[in-house]
């Protein structure tokens, strides 16, 4: 793997990887991607508040719910920016790319607006990081950002043989390595990793690693700066595999299985295909894993019900929701 980040698969990343893909089979089969609104919601402010408060912002779980229901609240006004920006980002999370660098400041400008001078763009100086008065990290210089970012996203787009769980853990720590911004990478090195996650399976927006990650903040950090000194990444991703482990099996705790029937399958479609005429074939690629029969089936009920309009004959019948 010329040129790209130096990593190991040690036999615990191999464990990890094959306990992860059991609790996501275990959600496919319960149909847990599917959770309530509510616990949706929920979830997603949890992982707001522990990705800020990692960086120090005081606002309670219970302060941010409150803004996303547009009530006032009181706290510093940089905090409450931040909540503000990031809100913007999580709730639309579907409209970033994470393989396009130019998604990544995008991302950037909107979570860091009236925050940084230079959202939205890689910082132009040097910077460090530092542990009190000492300095933990020096970041590359900043006339080595082009290729470093550029390098860092051709990984991500040309090892095909690496999984996403890997590229995720793998990406988040050299984004902090590298630290392209003046400001905000640490999250957006956490933003990055989910959506990164959300493409090896879609529970991931529903799963607040961050939560558990700022439960283990002093290990998060220490594991950043034994890599820095290893100049691999392997432990970062042992490390950042189990957090993810640990967040699955807290969401299998709280998440209840769906039940998978007729009318659950027509809800599901209605949400993708409605206000358009759609064939069978549509409303199969609209249920994952369907037969045709089963198919048939849901819809012919659907329309005795009312819920469906249908018009056309044999190949050529069409059906539509009703209001």
């Amino acid at each position: 793997m010329k040129n790209y980040p130096p990593f190991s698969v040690t036999p615990l990343i191999l464990t990890f990887c094959q306990q992860i893909s059991r609790e996501l089979g275990y959600f496919a089969g319960a149909n847990m991607a599917q959770a309530p609104i509510k616990l949706r919601r929920a979830n997603k402010i949890k992982t707001i508040q522990s990705s800020l408060a990692i960086e120090g912002n005081t606002l309670s779980i219970e302060q941010i719910t409150a803004i996303l229901a547009g009530k006032r609240v009181l706290g510093p006004k940089k905090d409450i920016v931040e909540v503000n920006n990031a809100l913007l980002v999580y709730e639309d999370l579907a409209k970033y790319n994470p393989s396009l660098a130019k998604d990544l400041l995008r991302a950037h400008k909107v979570l860091m607006k009236n925050l940084n001078a230079e959202a939205g763009k890689y910082r132009e100086k040097g910077v460090g990081v530092f542990d009190g008065t000492k300095v933990a990290h020096m970041a590359p210089p900043a006339k080595r950002l082009p290729y470093l970012m550029t390098e860092l996203f051709n990984f991500l787009k040309s090892s095909s043989g690496v999984s996403w769980l890997i590229k995720a853990c793998v990406f988040h720590y050299e984004l902090e390595f590298i630290h392209p911004f003046e400001d905000g990478n640490g999250r957006m090195g956490r933003l990055w990793q989910q959506l990164l996650l959300m493409k090896e399976d879609a529970v991931f927006e529903y799963v607040s690693v961050e939560s558990i990650i700022k439960s283990n903040q002093k290990k998060y950090y220490k594991v950043l700066g034994q890599c820095d000194k290893a100049g691999t990444s392997t432990l970062f991703i042992e490390f950042m595999l189990g957090q993810i482990l640990s967040s699955l099996k807290t969401y299998s705790k709280i998440t209840k299985p769906q039940k998978i029937n007729a009318a659950f399958r027509l809800k599901n479609a209605k949400k993708k295909i409605i206000g358009k005429w759609f064939s069978r074939k549509e409303y199969m690629q609209a249920n994952i894993d369907m037969s045709s029969a089963t198919a048939s089936r849901d819809l012919l009920n659907g329309a005795k019900k009312g819920l469906l309009i249908k018009k056309g004959d044999k190949n050529q019948l069409k059906y539509k929701f009703g209001a």
